[in-house]
């Protein structure tokens, strides 16, 4: 009995709840993505000369469309995490994988904010929701006692795997909405 009740503490609120945090934080950047990049573009290109031009010709504004693509791509890795972790009881290693990365990128949100010095899409979620959800998640996780160790290279790790899926989902859109064809 006691190793149902500590598994359930680390049920569907903590394993599902990664995607349901993801999801309202995702809602912010399909809000402010479009509109932002368009107003700030000019002003970091000013403020930041020595950024190489192939970096600001990536930062072009990504169609509407095709973000909300990339976002529902990205929504069906983290589903499949956030199941990894709610049918192993939150010891799967894909699902502490992206829990780590979801916490991690929203710490990069806050980094990037800082960069801009104001307002970046995802930084007004990050601390309110992105962090603390993450740092309430491995918490739960560790009482639960499935909790892996996290060493220098699993947060590498993670971070990693934000990057990649960011590019898989954008990959994924611009291949569903056929952008970039010349």
């Amino acid at each position: 009995m006691i190793n149902s009740s500590r598994e359930e503490k680390a049920g569907g609120a903590v394993t599902l709840g990664l995607l349901a945090a993801w999801a309202l934080h995702d809602a912010e950047e399909l809000l402010a993505v479009p509109g932002w990049w368009r107003r700030n573009l000019p002003a970091l290109r000013e403020r930041y000369p020595a950024v190489p031009e192939a970096v600001w010709r990536r930062a072009v504004p990504v169609e509407p469309r095709e973000f909300a693509v990339a976002v529902g791509a990205m929504a069906v890795i983290v589903a499949s995490a956030s199941a990894a972790g709610r049918l192993t009881g939150g010891r799967s290693a894909v699902y502490q994988t992206a829990l780590n990365a979801f916490g991690l990128h929203g710490l990069v949100h806050l980094a990037q904010a800082g960069l801009v010095r104001g307002y970046t899409p995802g930084s007004a979620t990050s601390p309110l929701l992105v962090v603390p959800f993450t740092l309430w998640a491995r918490h739960r996780l560790h009482r639960a006692g499935v909790l892996r160790r996290s060493r220098p290279r699993d947060l590498a790790l993670g971070l990693g795997l934000a990057g990649a899926a960011t590019v898989v989902s954008h990959a994924v859109a611009r291949r569903v909405t056929g952008a970039g064809k010349g």
